[in-house]
């Protein structure tokens, strides 16, 4: 990691340099964004709901839904776009399933409608959220909320995009990270208001201090846990028919499987399908159907904790066998004349790499599931007067470690190739 930082600010690197500006200044606008209040609203209107869902999407926009700015609804329809369509793919649909094994046509059709799905959602998404936060206005204020925030979102996503292709990459996943980290010091704030309450006594104070202790010591345990999990591989030793099994070359060639191959897209996933109960309470003002969304649907609830944690495990799952298909992939093995040691090309090849694939995801998934319940359970324990934004916090956590690894593996991924292209041109001038 250090070794990646002394190349990136070498004099030599401008380029990528330039990319970590671009990216900051982007994210920088996004961040901006989050304190621009939508035209028309007097604070005073607002009537933020009490649901204990608000602190999540509150935390993973950068408390712009608290605000109720211009970027309130984040980038959370495009996630829930991205969820519908990846499921319509799993031959639910023939067109998306069709859509699916065209390669790279069929990947570039398929981002074309998640965006156009996940623009619809923000519109709908706004209107519930004006009808819900917004007291007094009127059904043509309601569409007008709904269409600022609609252009916020989509704003959001262009500039994802313009991260992905001009700064350093995982555009989407680099705004969500920022969001949560500007939240983070407010969330250590509450988190230390609530286990010291003022005019404590010494014996009070004392016992406070120490589960605070306990409480950072807790993040950095899931800090150490999901760099261990993003960083295991299952690796699998492959065979060409052309190469010697004597060589060091034949030795060296396997494909690696990720004990957590999805990332933290499975709980992202989660986090926005366990807040779509929330939603619709909001919106529909109906207390009995809030009363039961508080007692039964939030992540802090015995019964919806479990739902989130069944929902991670389950988007582990789905989401790896998307990013890996067995199929495809013992095909490609086929073409370029390898094969698995041991294990006979077609249906055994498929056959083993789904059992390696289902094995590894379970451990990752139950690691996931307990890294991001944990500090749930704790908070549960510790205090009662912690907020649920801190019960909520080891999630945050898991998608910032997760986004900020895969970054830092692009960016070596990137100096990598630009030392070998440097290295290639040398060698051609050299010879010719």
């Amino acid at each position: 990691m250090f070794a990646t930082l002394k190349q990136i600010f070498n004099p030599k690197n401008k380029d990528i340099r330039k990319k970590i500006y671009f990216t900051l200044f982007a994210l920088f606008i996004f961040k901006l964004g989050t304190a621009i209040v939508i035209p028309g609203i007097n604070k005073a209107q607002l009537g933020l709901s009490t649901l204990k869902y608000f602190q999540l999407l509150n935390v993973m926009g950068g408390g712009a839904l608290e605000q109720f700015s211009i970027f309130a609804l984040g980038v959370m329809p495009y996630i829930t776009a991205s969820i519908v369509v990846q499921l319509l793919q799993m031959d639910i649909i023939p067109y998306f399933a069709e859509l699916s094994k065209q390669g790279g046509t069929g990947r570039t059709k398929l981002n074309q409608i998640t965006r156009y799905l996940g623009i619809a959602l923000a519109f709908i998404q706004g209107y519930m959220y004006s009808f819900a936060f917004v007291k007094g206005g009127t059904p043509i204020e309601y569409m007008m909320f709904a269409l600022i925030l609609t252009a916020g979102t989509s704003l959001l996503l262009w500039l994802g995009d313009q991260i992905t292709a001009k700064g350093i990459g995982n555009g989407i996943s680099l705004i969500i990270m920022a969001g949560i980290i500007a939240t983070m010091p407010n969330m250590f704030i509450q988190a230390w208001d609530g286990m010291i309450p003022d005019g404590a006594t010494t014996q009070q104070l004392a016992f406070g201090v120490t589960k605070f202790v306990l409480f950072v010591i807790m993040y950095i345990a899931i800090i150490l846990g999901v760099v261990f999990v993003e960083t295991s591989e299952r690796r699998i030793p492959i065979q060409y028919a052309n190469k010697s099994t004597s060589s060091k070359l034949a030795k060296q060639n396997y494909i690696p499987f990720k004990l957590n191959s999805a990332g933290v897209i499975p709980v992202i996933f989660a986090s926005a399908i366990i807040s779509i109960p929330g939603m619709i309470a909001s919106a529909l003002k109906n207390d009995g159907f809030t009363l039961f969304v508080n007692k039964w649907l939030t992540m802090t609830t015995p019964t919806g904790f479990i739902v989130y944690l069944v929902l991670i495990f389950a988007f582990s799952f789905l989401y790896t066998f998307i990013q890996v298909n067995p199929e495809e992939l013992s095909k490609n093995l086929s073409r370029q004349g390898g094969y698995i040691p041991g294990v006979r090309p077609g249906k055994e090849t498929i056959s083993y790499i789904k059992t390696v694939l289902s094995r590894i995801t379970l451990i990752g998934a139950i690691f996931i599931c307990v890294i991001a319940g944990l500090p749930i359970v704790v908070s549960s324990f510790m205090s009662t007067n912690l907020p649920t934004s801190v019960s909520v916090g080891g999630t945050s956590i898991l998608i910032i470690v997760g986004v900020a690894l895969e970054t830092m593996r692009q960016l070596e991924s990137s100096l990598v190739n630009r030392s070998y292209n440097k290295r290639r041109k040398s060698l051609w001038r050299i010879l010719y």
